[in-house]
């Protein structure tokens, strides 16, 4: 049997910009990125916490520690610079892989520094 899981959670990151004429995706900063383990075009799922959308798209690494959080292409309608927002990303699990599964969660400032890393 295999289990659908929460893999990263970015939790409360600050939109930075919105560019509705980029090709689209969501830029992150890289070194957000490797701190939940999200890879170059992985799907992502955003929840706006200030609107309520709830949409899909894909990451790309943006300048690491620049903090960017970037809307782009047709997901720039879905939010606008300085909402928050929380981006997740889920994968398959075999049930082996269970006993020892820790989804990667980190809680950001305002300025979309590291607050803390959460382990469960």
């Amino acid at each position: 049997m295999q289990c659908y899981l929460l893999k990263s959670k970015l939790h409360r990151a600050t939109i930075t910009d919105a560019n509705l004429n980029y090709e689209g995706s969501m830029t992150v900063d890289r070194v957000l990125m490797e701190a939940v383990g999200l890879i170059p075009f992985e799907k992502i799922k955003i929840y706006n916490i200030n609107n309520g959308e709830r949409f899909d798209t894909y990451v790309i690494p943006g300048e690491p520690g620049g903090g960017d959080i970037c809307l782009n292409g047709a997901a720039a309608r879905k939010g606008l610079a300085g909402d928050q927002v929380i981006i997740v990303s889920y994968a398959l699990y075999d049930e082996r892989e269970l006993a020892d599964f820790h989804p990667k969660i980190v809680t950001l400032n305002p300025d979309n520094s590291i607050k803390a890393v959460c382990a469960y």
